[in-house]
């Protein structure tokens, strides 16, 4: 089963499409880990992009194109997959359709307010990478793994969220349009909690959670 993942900066979807992944024996295909495997081996299209983020430049569409291209060629893709990142635009999405054939859309739904409070209130430890969010802290500031000082990263602060979802809405979310269109989108409620989420989307995949 081939599978795209869509929603925005903490809806959640890294976490769900592992577990999803994992349910189903498939890989998770994430642009930002192929890239770096790309730059890490060498490859050709690897060594394009490194050129572009060595100059300080994004790395254009048809060179992100051609690496998911390549990772979706591999033998473990073979029995399927979730694209996470990718498409993240309309054109991505066309040009995917050339050599890939998507079975489902999930699209995490969750509201900005929920996320803005969901994201501004995480706090990080630097020391373990422990997650914590204030709701659940009582006024600590110290981690309970390692005991070093809680903080609250840069993309965390709500005026960041704010930006992040703006742009998600301005170019990611002509997709959820895109995909309705082709019968493919399933649309998922993103705020019940991990694990109903999680049962709402093997079901809505036709698979047993």
């Amino acid at each position: 089963m081939n599978i795209i993942f869509l929603g925005p900066p903490g809806a959640g979807k890294g976490t769900q499409a592992q577990k999803i992944c994992d349910a189903l024996n498939i890989p998770q295909i994430s642009t930002g880990d192929i890239l770096r495997r790309a730059m890490k081996e060498g490859t050709e299209t690897g060594l394009k992009a490194k050129s572009f983020i060595d100059a300080g430049q994004l790395v254009p569409d048809d060179v992100i194109i051609d690496i998911v291209k390549e990772r979706l060629a591999m033998e473990d893709c073979q029995n399927g997959y979730i694209l996470d990142g990718f498409p993240r635009t309309v054109p991505q999405a066309e040009a995917l359709e050339t050599f890939a054939t998507i079975d489902s859309v999930i699209e995490l739904d969750v509201a900005d307010q929920v996320l803005v409070d969901r994201l501004s209130g995480r706090r990080v430890c630097l020391k373990c990478g422990a997650t914590y969010h204030i709701s659940m802290l009582n006024g600590e500031t110290k981690c309970a793994k390692c005991g070093d000082d809680l903080v609250q990263r840069n993309d965390d602060k709500a005026e960041t969220v704010l930006n992040r979802l703006e742009v998600y809405h301005a170019q990611t979310a002509p997709l959820i349009g895109f995909y309705e269109k082709k019968g493919l989108l399933k649309k998922v409620d993103g705020a019940q909690g991990l694990d109903r989420t999680f049962a709402a989307i093997m079901n809505a995949l036709g698979a047993k959670a």
